[in-house]
């Protein structure tokens, strides 16, 4: 039962890291052969993928290993290198995914300064910052033993097959602000924003829609009502000329109407075309 548990946690914990190696390294890959992806933005996204695919083959597979077998297999040193390899990559991926989220906020909330203040240098600080800071809580503070209390160093040196991370209380809070707490308040004001703008924008696209419809409305009703007026123009000249023929049959002498016939079908030929343009 303990062979097909340890089996099953094996493949498990196996497919994770492949899956996690194998995608970074996509990531990475898409970027350096398409040329159209090379863009700054991007960096951030590279460099993410850096982290991560670091925290898969650094952090994951030793922890790994202590799962399978139990216990730590690689002594003291390599016990103080892993949690300090964890923790700076771990740390570096959260502080990359702070800077995406800045990046976005300047792209979609203030679009016009973007292109000023993401310059290529400033990415690169962003960038640099997010490698760095990793490393002022992890390998000092664990190496020289300020992480944690003097029971807990003199338990690992007494049990080298144990490799327990346990931290004190200031190196708890220091390391937690700086690696969760920081970029998570960050990260959530950012994306607030950019929520606010994002409903902004739907309204005053939903504003300028009504605006145009409205409009075409009424430049539609009132092109009807234009056409409606000459409609009723055209009926009354019709008429009229249809009244005056008829008058003018009447009083005029029949030997005007033969000699003067030319001048009847004229009107009656204008009276035709007035109807036909009416209807």
């Amino acid at each position: 039962m303990n062979m097909l548990l340890v089996v099953i946690k094996g493949v498990i914990m196996g497919s994770i890291i492949i899956t996690a190696v194998l995608g970074n390294m996509l990531v990475i890959a898409s970027v350096r052969r398409h040329r159209r992806l090379r863009v700054v933005t991007n960096c951030y996204v590279v460099s993410l993928a850096a982290a991560d695919l670091l925290v898969a083959i650094c952090a994951m597979t030793f922890n790994a290993s202590v799962e399978l077998s139990g216990r730590w297999l690689f002594g003291a040193v390599m016990c103080n290198l892993w949690n300090s390899l964890d923790v700076y990559f771990s740390t570096a991926s959260i502080l990359h995914l702070c800077c995406i989220s800045v990046d976005r906020y300047y792209a979609i909330v203030s679009p016009l300064e973007y292109t000023v203040i993401m310059r290529q240098g400033t990415v690169w600080c962003m960038l640099g910052s997010a490698w760095l800071l990793p490393a002022l809580i992890s390998f000092m503070p664990i190496f020289m033993g300020w992480y944690t209390t003097k029971e807990h160093l003199d338990y690992m040196a007494k049990h080298p097959e144990s490799c327990e991370f346990r931290v004190n209380l200031p190196y708890a809070v220091i390391s937690s602000c700086v690696s969760f707490w920081i970029p998570g308040l960050v990260m959530l004001i950012m994306y607030y924003k950019i929520y606010k703008e994002a409903i902004r924008q739907r309204k005053a696209l939903s504003r300028t829609s009504s605006n145009i419809v409205l409009n075409s409305v009424h430049h539609h009703r009132s092109s009807t009502r234009h056409h409606h007026h000459q409609q009723m123009l055209l009926q009354a000249a019709a008429d009229t000329g249809e009244l005056a023929l008829h008058t003018a049959h009447f009083m005029v002498p029949t030997e005007l109407h033969a000699v003067n016939g030319e001048w009847n079908s004229v009107c009656v030929c204008v009276c035709v075309r007035a109807r036909a343009i009416n209807s």
